[in-house]
Formats: C-alpha cells, structure tokens, sequence
C-alpha cells in the first residue's frame, strides 16, 4: 500500500467542535481520534447505561446531552446509530429544526451514501459518509486501531477533499465509493468479516465436540495463514477436499455433521457449493473430479433436514460463482428508541466489531 502523503495546510480541516450522537461502539472511538488530531470534542448523546459508560471513558469530562443539544454545539457531528434508525433520525433533526447551516454531518453507515442525509441538506448541513472498515470493542484499544483502517467515503465532489482529510487526521486510509456502490460494497464487508465469525465460531464448536482442548490455539495457525494467502493470491489459495474435487471425503464430512451438528449441513454445503464453483472457474478443480464432487453435494442437499436443490452443472461454472444475495445490516442495535425520534439510538453492533459495521461495520467493518 503507498503511504497517504501528507496533507497540504489548505487541505486540512479547520479545528472543529465535534459532536456525537449514538455512543455506540464507533462514535466515541472516532470523536477520541479526532480529539489526538486536534479536533474538540464538546457534546455526546447516549441513553443506554453501556453508551454512558463508553463515553465516560473514550470522551472524559464530555458532556452527556440530548442529541439537538449535540447539533448546537458541534461544527461536526456524527451520526453513530443503527442503520435502519438513521432515516428516521436525519429526518427527525431536520424537521425540528436542529440543523444548522454549514455544519458538517457525518454518518458512519457502510450502507448508505450521502442521499440518506438530503433532510439535513436541504436544511444547509454539509453530508459526508464516512464507514469505518474495522470491527470495535467499544473500547481506547479501536482508536489505535485506526491507523491504516480503510474508510469508505462518500461525498459531494466540493467536500470530498475535506471529507479525505478527517478520514487521514483520525489515522485512516480514505478509499472512494460511488453513492451507487454503498450496497454491494457493504454486503462484501459483510461477507468477508461478518460471516467469518459465524464460521469461526461454528469450527471451534465442532472441534470441542470433536475433543480438542482448545480449538482457538489450534485454529489461530492456520486460519492465520489461510486469511494472509487468501489477501495475497484470491482464489489461488483454495486448498482442501472441495478444490481436489475429494468427493469421498466431502460425503464422510456431511454424514458426520448429520450425525453431531445437523444445524451445520446447510451452512457447509452452500460453502462447498461456491468453493467448487470458484475451484472450477479458476481451473483448480479438475472437470473430471467435479462431477463426482457435485453429485455428492446434490445427494447431500436432499438428504434428511435440506431442501432438495439442483446442483449447478459443469458448464455453468465457467462463469463464475453467482452473486449472493446483499444480507441485511450485519450490526444489532443499542437502546430501542423509536427510530422516528431525533434523539436516536446508539449503535452497539454485535461482536468485537464491523462489525466490521461490520463493519457496524462490520464489516460487520466496518461496521456504531
């Protein structure tokens, strides 16, 4: 990766007040970094006793004040709640009046774009999204974090050198997303950290069942050296039964998941599916394996607890594996305000995310 040069004086942001609403897991993470760039932190809201604790101790002596209270007190502010809540939340400090003009509004969604803010545009704001591709913990440890995390940023041409300057100063690497691409490049987070989880944890399970001791020493090595291989050479660090187009071994893996972990088979077939695919396409899987290999996963689809589904054939495979369905937001969120309220919800994703947010963002980031 080259290194960001250094930011000219013209293009840096001028010290803003900065303000928070959803102390979530991101918001006061982000706001902290801002504060060792420079930036002051003068106003957070948040109505969970877990948002109160995360401010008190990311943003000491900060204010806890209601979320229009934010707005009045803050050049910048982020918008740091669940993404089905942000609608509703812009719209909300729009129509009350809370929005002043010139003032920087920055949400942290990796699905949305800037459109989700036109409310508070219109009411003169200034719109920036800005997601954070890396899980939180909600804790001092995600803003050192931040150094080298990409953000997805999304502004108006007029802001984007400004909106690249607050991703630089919070020690991130800006990378740019069309308004149009916040979904699928949401939904690829999604699936690279979010789904990781769900697959890791669900590895561990099985190696307890299995008998070993401890399934994260065993697995660390190894999803360690799978996860830098993957990043470095794509599919061409596809190893295993499936790419070897191992049939046998692939029936004896679903009869056992049967027998211990029947919950899993769904999971490991779809799996199979697209690493035989993504195998084939790449010309790792070798055709006269793969009809054996695909005949087994159809037999296992229609076995006892599966929905019985066609297995995809040879000549579908030079095209490339299907395109999945986008999943919905990957991050839970915090206190349950009413979404059409102004005063929000934090934004607690699920997970050390991320997640992403996940991120909540994720995945997950990215991944509030």
């Amino acid at each position: 990766m080259n290194p960001t040069p250094p930011l000219e004086a013209q293009d840096r942001p001028a010290r803003l007040t900065v303000g928070v609403v959803g102390a979530g897991r991101v918001g006061p993470a982000l706001a902290a970094a801002l504060r060792l760039a420079g930036h002051r932190p003068v106003a957070v809201s948040g109505v969970s006793d877990a948002s109160v604790r995360r401010a008190a101790e990311l943003l000491p002596d900060v204010p806890l004040v209601t979320p229009a209270e934010v707005l009045a007190r803050a050049d910048l502010v982020l918008l740091t709640v669940p993404d089905d809540a942000l609608a509703d939340l812009v719209t909300g400090l729009a129509e009350t009046g809370a929005v002043r003009p010139g003032q920087l509004l920055v949400h942290t969604s990796g699905r949305y774009g800037t459109a989700v803010l036109d409310p508070a545009t219109r009411a003169g704001a200034l719109p920036l999204a800005l997601h954070p591709a890396m899980t939180f913990t909600g804790t001092s440890v995600d803003v050192q974090r931040l150094a080298g995390c990409s953000f997805g940023v999304t502004a108006p041409e007029e802001l984007r050198m400004a909106a690249e300057a607050l991703v630089i100063e919070m020690g991130g690497e800006p990378e740019w997303i069309a308004e149009s691409a916040r979904p699928l490049y949401h939904a690829a987070l999604a699936i690279g950290a979010n789904h990781l989880v769900t697959l890791v944890a669900q590895s561990m399970e099985l190696l307890a069942d299995a008998g070993v001791r401890a399934p994260d020493r065993m697995l660390g090595p190894l999803l360690g050296a799978a996860l830098d291989n993957a990043l470095r050479s794509g599919d061409a660090a596809l190893t295993g039964p499936v790419a070897r187009g191992d049939a046998g071994t692939v029936a004896a893996h679903v009869a056992e998941l049967r027998r211990h972990s029947p919950q899993s088979v769904a999971g490991y077939l779809a799996m199979a599916r697209t690493t035989a695919d993504r195998a084939l396409a790449h010309g790792l899987l070798k055709p006269e394996l793969a009809e054996d290999l695909l005949g087994v996963l159809a037999d296992a689809g229609n076995g006892p607890g599966t929905a019985a589904r066609p297995a995809p054939g040879p000549a579908a495979h030079g095209t490339g594996p299907a395109a999945p369905d986008t999943p919905g937001s990957p991050e839970s969120p915090g206190s349950p305000e009413s979404p059409g309220s102004p005063d929000g919800r934090d934004h607690d994703p699920d997970g050390p995310d991320h997640g992403p947010d996940t991120p909540d963002h994720g995945p997950e980031g990215g991944d509030r």
